[in-house]
């Protein structure tokens, strides 16, 4: 019944459009993504017929063939995966980017109610941005699939995280902390934090080990300076730790934070940082996080400055950092520890970087 692409590679022919091997290939697809994407040096010069090879799941077959050529010049390649016994489809688009991402201002206008993979009635929302071209580019990622798998015919606004119109200006995104459920609570996550970040997120680490769910980070050849955006947070009544006992005294935190890290090491190999390494992976370059955000209940700005070493200006080039922004209405809701009902709006947010 599976019809998953998990893994897809470039030939290896092709390297001299690429800024590093590593680019060609993109593992670990994850059951809840259906956009593919290569990062290249220049779809001016990219050749209009590439073969890409894609890892599917057993007994599953795609069109247009394995590993025949395509032309991804003018846009991208739908494909779609038929089961093994023929009765389910996925369609995956798959494109070829140039590095340059549009990550100056967030305004959070541009989002999608999509449905979950386990039930069709259960909606929530995808945040992305468009590109100089108008083009679709989805650098965000939060939480709301796995908070799906144990919730259905929810709507956008019962999740973690979702589009609210009352902004700063137009759309922004509000995050609040909820209870997990019996099933969350059996597993040793009471509670479900609205996150949101630059990455991805890997449904299928939710149950065993829901810290490597989070891929964080974006490549960009631009060094982050400063952070800026506006912001309003009402902490939930009761903090409670991961066993559910009432904290006395303790009040919720947001977090809103940024790293800015080497992603490969030194043999090539990459680098990735989840939950488990966002703060203290030794790949870290620079980090950012703003020292406090008290409670109110007015749109209130805030700002952060990345502070660490200089950037390689060689490996800047070639595409050999990442970085992300994390917003979360519990500063401890990795730990599973924070107050139901805690809520962070986030709006109009800046990144301003070196050059600028």
């Amino acid at each position: 019944m599976e019809c998953d692409i998990l893994a897809a590679e470039v030939d290896a022919s092709f390297a001299p459009y690429f800024y590093k091997t590593t680019q060609m290939i993109v593992p670990d697809i994850a059951s809840n993504e259906s956009e593919i994407v290569f990062i290249v040096r220049s779809l001016l010069s990219l050749p209009k017929s590439v073969p890409v090879t894609f890892q599917l799941t057993p007994g599953a077959t795609i069109s247009p063939e394995n590993g025949s050529a395509q032309d991804f010049t003018a846009g991208p390649v739908t494909y779609t995966v038929t089961s093994e016994d023929g009765a389910w489809q996925r369609q995956y688009a798959v494109s070829f980017r140039e590095a340059t991402l549009p990550v100056s201002k967030l305004s959070f206008e541009h989002f999608e109610a999509v449905a979950s993979q386990y039930d069709a009635s259960t909606r929530y929302h995808e945040f992305y941005e468009e590109g100089t071209g108008g083009e679709r580019r989805n650098i965000w990622a939060n939480g709301n699939p796995g908070v799906a798998i144990v919730n259905s015919g929810w709507a956008p606004e019962q999740f973690p995280t979702y589009a609210t119109p009352d902004g700063y200006s137009g759309y922004g995104v509000c995050l609040n902390t909820q209870y997990a459920g019996a099933l969350g609570a059996l597993f040793g996550k009471p509670i479900a934090a609205g996150n949101l970040f630059l990455g991805r997120f890997i449904i299928e680490n939710v149950l065993l080990d829901a810290l490597k769910a989070t891929d964080f980070g974006i490549p960009t050849d631009r060094v982050p300076l400063r952070v800026k955006g506006w912001y309003k947070y009402t902490p939930g009544p009761e903090f409670k730790d991961k066993e559910q006992h009432i904290v006395e005294g303790r009040i919720d935190e947001a977090h809103i934070y940024g790293v800015f890290y080497r992603n490969t090491d030194e043999e090539g190999n990459p680098v990735k940082l989840d939950g488990t390494s966002v703060l203290t992976s030794p790949y870290i370059v620079r980090r950012a996080q703003v020292a406090s955000l008290p409670a109110t209940d007015s749109w209130t700005q805030f700002e952060m400055f990345f502070e660490g070493e200089k950037a390689d200006a060689e490996i800047l080039e070639a595409l050999g950092y990442s970085f992300t922004i994390v917003f979360s209405s519990s500063k401890d809701g990795d730990r599973f520890e924070g107050a139901i009902g805690s809520t962070l709006f986030v709006d109009e947010v800046e990144v301003i970087y070196e050059e600028d």
